[in-house]
């Protein structure tokens, strides 16, 4: 990153007053066989509004006060349940990311809309992550230049993968990696056949426990069975949908987690049995289906009506090919 020649106190002073805008969009990871590498950004955004105020300033009544310097409002998703304090996953994004940039943190006011579930597989906190990470750019604007692979380190730095917050930051379909310099990724376009559909419960899942459920070691059948399939997906979304029920086929995860979530796992044999694309988004439980056009999730939405034992929530979804954006306001 470059940081501009400004001293400490004139920085402080020009953030006063700064006011950005951030649109997120929620993601789906692994996709069947690319286990912590590939992800999908979807058009379901999150939009947060983060400025400066003067910290001598009254603050409004209708803010939540998570103590001096830091106001905070929640509407929509994780209203009344998550933190409104230092703890607060965006804030703490800003935190890291000013650190990094060895700027001090000033006063924050934030305001969240937010529309992607939580703890259900569709990314919400590698989004959160990643709004606190492109609003403290939009911040530092003219101050401190971060460049693409930067703003996916530090987003990996909290998240610990980068499979989510990649999608959620650059946008498309991204095969994400890691190598002794950081993590990198790799940026694709989604043929425009590919519809998606994600299938989402009542019910949300942990993604530490989806994990702690994974062996240390897998067969090496199945790692090439993997291996295979993933390369193939890449081909099946970016060049020919019509392989996507074979390319999201998958030995490396899913089944070692059924348990933990049977309805999922059921619904997506059903799923699966009537030719459909069916994937656990992400850590689940949401599904996942790459459907290759729409009237092919409109099946796919009867199939789930008609089988599940709960509700679930149809969103069919487009790609989104921009990422998380920011704009000063």
């Amino acid at each position: 990153m470059t940081v501009a020649p400004v001293a400490s106190g004139d920085v402080a002073a020009s953030l006063i007053g700064r006011r950005v805008l951030v649109k997120v969009p929620a993601t789906s990871a692994n996709l069947g066989p690319g286990f912590d590498t590939l992800g999908l950004a979807l058009a379901r955004y999150d939009e947060l509004e983060v400025s400066v105020p003067d910290a001598s300033a009254t603050p409004t009544a209708s803010t939540a006060h998570a103590g001096p310097g830091l106001e905070i409002e929640v509407h929509g998703v994780g209203e009344g349940e998550v933190p409104l304090d230092e703890s607060h996953l965006v804030v703490r994004a800003i935190a890291h990311t000013f650190a990094r940039a060895g700027v001090p943190l000033p006063a924050l006011r934030l305001v969240a809309h937010n529309v992607i579930p939580h703890g259900r597989g569709l990314g919400s906190s590698g989004a959160a992550i990643v709004a606190g990470v492109v609003a403290a750019k939009g911040l530092l604007e003219g101050i401190v230049d971060f460049t693409a692979d930067e703003l996916l380190e530090l987003a990996t730095e909290l998240e610990g993968h980068p499979d989510n917050v990649a999608p959620a930051l650059f946008g498309g379909l991204t095969i994400a990696w890691v190598t002794p310099e950081g993590p990198r990724h790799k940026k694709l376009m989604v043929h425009r056949g590919v519809s998606p559909l994600v299938l989402v419960p009542e019910h949300e899942m942990s993604t530490a426990l989806a994990r702690s459920l994974q062996p240390e070691s897998v067969p090496h059948e199945d790692a090439v069975f993997n291996v295979s399939r993933s390369a193939l997906l890449v081909a099946a979304l970016i060049q020919s949908p019509e392989l996507l029920f074979q390319a999201t086929e998958d030995k490396l995860h899913q089944h070692y987690r059924a348990a933990a979530m049977p309805e999922t796992d059921r619904l997506i044999r059903v799923l699966r049995e009537a030719g459909h694309p069916a994937v656990v988004s992400g850590a689940g439980p949401s599904i996942l289906v790459l459907a290759s056009d729409p009237s092919e999730r409109a099946a796919a939405i009867a199939l789930v009506e008609a089988s599940a034992d709960t509700a679930w929530q149809a969103l069919p979804l487009a790609v989104d090919f921009k990422g998380a954006t920011v704009q000063s306001a």
